[in-house]
């Protein structure tokens, strides 16, 4: 939707944003088969299919405000604000808005992420935490020594972006709790020289990160859906196998 307002050409799903993309819509598809061969009379498959859909098009957005940040970042070229002109600074707070859109979205999909996962393996993390986030959820699995393979993948997933997942909650936390998030260097710029220019924030380095946290959504994401639907193929097969079993 953004690339054509932009006018740019459509996205072509590739690399970890299309595995990602194709394993929540296999688990999608495979809810809707249980959905059709059982009925599904509490919802549960009806919810997840929901949720895993939505995950879809969370993933879809965020890659797209993603996309868009750094399209008006490239439309940037001042190091100074007073430098801009009235055109230079529309595309700075084209640039801001979607930039923070897309660091609010990482940890929003990523709790999302974490209430799929506590419903589909029963980790009832709600118990320890009325109001968990997708960090809990993983604790949580360590607490229960449940589902291991998963568990130690996602947990190493999550370290391999500390950094990077430390500056945008940062700047997250700044945003929803303190300040706007790019006002808080302005700040500390104005407290070094009350009449100095006031410097860009580092958007390059800013932006990195946010490209680093749909990297690791990505993954994580792949990792998650990708098990589950393992998970469902192997104990279809062994329930198909006690079937036979009892039918001789």
């Amino acid at each position: 939707m953004l690339r054509i307002l932009l006018g740019e050409p459509p996205r072509s799903n590739s690399g970890v944003l299309a595995e990602a993309m194709d394993n929540m819509a296999r688990v999608a598809s495979m809810l809707r088969r249980e959905m059709n061969d059982h009925e599904d009379h509490d919802h549960e498959y009806r919810k997840l299919e929901i949720w895993t859909r939505g995950l879809i098009s969370s993933l879809d957005e965020l890659e797209q405000s993603c996309f868009a940040a750094a399209f008006y970042r490239k439309k940037v070229v001042a190091g100074y604000m007073d430098d801009m002109t009235v055109e230079e600074q529309g595309d700075y707070a084209r640039y801001v808005y979607f930039y923070k859109n897309g660091f609010i979205r990482v940890f929003s999909l990523l709790d999302k992420l974490g209430t799929v996962l506590n419903s589909l393996y029963g980790l009832n993390t709600s118990q320890n935490k009325a109001h968990f986030s997708y960090f809990t959820v993983l604790r949580q699995f360590q607490l229960l020594k449940t589902h291991s393979p998963l568990a130690d993948e996602l947990e190493n997933i999550k370290n391999s972006y500390r950094e990077p997942l430390h500056n945008l909650r940062k700047r997250r936390n700044a945003e929803i709790h303190y300040m706007n998030a790019e006002m808080q260097d302005d700040l500390w710029q104005r407290h070094q020289g009350l009449h100095d220019k006031i410097r860009l924030e580092d958007v390059d380095s800013h932006l990195e990160d946010l490209k680093q946290g749909v990297e690791m959504v990505c993954k994580s994401l792949c990792a998650a859906f990708r098990y589950s639907n393992e998970q469902w193929h192997k104990n279809k097969a062994m329930a198909n196998k006690h079937a036979g079993t009892e039918a001789r």
